[in-house]
């Protein structure tokens, strides 16, 4: 999947052109708008947390470093050994679980209360009434969505596009 990025003016182009995505067969789930606060959304789909928060990058962050942390940490363990314990390679693979587990955790609770760092650079235009419309579609669906909303509405602004969204289906 990749996330289109798509700033439009005002809450009727929004809600024009997630007719038009739903009509291409674009489920709701993958549309998300954010707007400036005290915006009439109406019937538009907000995006979530998941969506405004840097919670998927910082996820995937902490199951990285908690991963090699817990791995190294078991290599620790095995070629040091408390006394009288024998420890096997089992033991390399539970740390570094465990450490995934707790790093993607960790890093996780902080990621939700971070901003997404995509949507800060669109921060200005949102705060100007503008509404940004984070659209998830296959791959091989990109051009053809991009070219529909050109078509239809020359009012947005197509702001680019991001790799493998969501990481995690």
């Amino acid at each position: 999947m990749r996330r289109l990025y798509f700033l439009v003016p005002d809450v009727e182009s929004a809600q024009a052109i997630v007719k038009e995505l739903l009509l291409a067969r674009i489920e709701e789930r993958h549309i998300n708008i954010v707007a400036k606060e005290g915006t009439p959304m109406e019937d538009l789909p907000e995006a979530g947390l998941a969506q405004k928060g840097d919670f998927i990058p910082a996820l995937e962050r902490g199951i990285a470093v908690g991963g090699a942390t817990g791995a190294l940490a078991g290599i620790a363990a095995v070629t040091f050994p408390p006394a009288g314990v024998v420890l096997g390679g089992g033991a390399i693979l539970a740390t570094a679980l465990a450490g995934a587990g707790i790093g993607g955790w960790a890093a996780s609770m902080i990621g939700v209360d971070a901003p997404n760092s995509q949507i800060e650079q669109f921060e200005e235009a949102i705060q100007r009434g503008e509404l940004l419309m984070m659209v998830d579609v296959p791959k091989n669906r990109v051009d053809e969505i991009d070219e529909l909303v050109k078509k239809y509405h020359p009012e947005a602004d197509i702001s680019g596009t991001e790799p493998t969204i969501p990481p995690f289906p």
